[in-house]
């Protein structure tokens, strides 16, 4: 769906409702992806400023900016004929063994603007390609440590509420194991690396995946099991 088709106005009053709403029924059901996606762009309006505004400061920012591509099958789809030792092929693998496809997120419905819709849109296709820099896996502590990320990254209100609502769900062994692993490392990997809003992952698809993980200064996730 084009970007601008999806959006709604909202007034602020509307806007407070959706939030509110959607932070409950979210923690109701936690797998309710356009909940948390709908509470992520109802709060996140200042974040997201802040992070088009780098991205016009950023060659490669602006040539997003410009562009707009999109993580949708239609643009990505080589990714998946490309050798094994790249950053695309990783990712291919990824998402394959998941059987996850680039066209299921739900689109940006609540931003101001086409502009902002799109950085909401980007920062929401990326997640994928994140998980594949930083070797997280899509269980709870994996997602919950990419949100810690993401936050680091991006500040939106909506990823440290996750955090707070995974850590609620992990039992005894995955807490002590997220705080004393992953927490203090995805601190670290969202604060050391470069900014992952700024870079434009499609034009580096066919390059070494270890290779781009040096050039954005990506610490991948510690090997401990998650379960």
């Amino acid at each position: 769906m084009a970007i601008e088709r999806a959006r709604v106005p909202l007034s602020r009053w509307q806007q407070a409702a959706v939030a509110v709403g959607s932070a409950v029924g979210a923690l109701v059901n936690p797998r309710r992806a356009d909940l948390i996606a709908a509470l992520g762009e109802t709060t996140g309006k200042p974040a997201f400023e802040m992070v088009l505004e780098r991205m016009k400061k950023s060659p490669e920012g602006r040539a997003i900016l410009l562009e707009r591509p999109r993580v949708v099958s239609e643009q990505v789809g080589h990714a998946w004929d490309l050798p094994d030792n790249t950053f695309g092929a990783a990712y291919a693998k990824f998402m394959g063994s998941r059987n996850f496809s680039p066209d299921d997120r739900p689109p940006v419905r609540f931003m101001d603007t086409d502009e902002l819709a799109y950085v909401a849109t980007r920062a929401r296709e990326v997640h994928d390609l994140w998980h594949t820099l930083f070797g997280l896996p899509t269980n709870l502590i994996g997602e919950s440590a990419l949100k810690v990320i993401e936050f680091e990254q991006m500040y939106l209100p909506m990823c440290m509420l996750s955090v707070i609502g995974g850590t609620v769900r992990f039992n005894e062994k995955q807490r002590s194991m997220f705080f004393r692993h992953y927490f203090p490392w995805a601190v670290r990997a969202g604060r050391q690396c470069t900014d992952l809003m700024c870079v434009y992952y499609e034009r580096h698809f066919d390059e070494d995946l270890e290779q781009v993980r040096r050039q954005w200064g990506i610490i991948p996730a510690p090997q401990h099991p998650t379960k």
